[in-house]
């Protein structure tokens, strides 16, 4: 049960940050949609804040990772640059990944540039 915890935080809070937005989503109900408590949220995660941020660079590390392939399967070189960059902008405009990453991230975490995710993009 103690591994599953932060997935099951993860997952719960995902949905609720894409669905009402970092500032409107409650602590109470993110953990009662993963069924445990704020221990388990506090334990894992530190504070809202420290979820919200597990979620942006498990995202944005997934959106990292799926342009690499897309470059990859377009030969690399030119065409795999515009292949990633197509990748990108596609994830980027499902719902929930431009909620949290795009909209709520910056102005939640700051300057995307440190965020340890970019690194990854790079």
């Amino acid at each position: 049960m103690v591994e599953e915890a932060p997935a099951k935080l993860l997952a719960a809070a995902r949905r609720a940050f894409a669905k009402y937005g970092y500032a409107a989503a409650s602590m109470d109900d993110m953990t009662a949609d993963a069924g445990l408590t704020r221990g388990a949220l506090y334990h894992n995660f530190g504070d809202k804040r420290g979820l919200f941020a597990a979620i942006v660079d498990e995202i944005d590390s997934a959106m990292a990772e799926s342009a690499v392939e897309a470059g990859k399967a377009a030969g690399g070189g030119g065409a795999g640059l515009v292949a990633e960059g197509a990748a990108y902008i596609e994830m980027a405009l499902q719902p929930d990944v431009r909620r949290i990453v795009l909209l709520d991230g910056p102005s939640v975490l700051g300057d995307p540039s440190p965020w340890p995710s970019q690194g990854r993009c790079l």
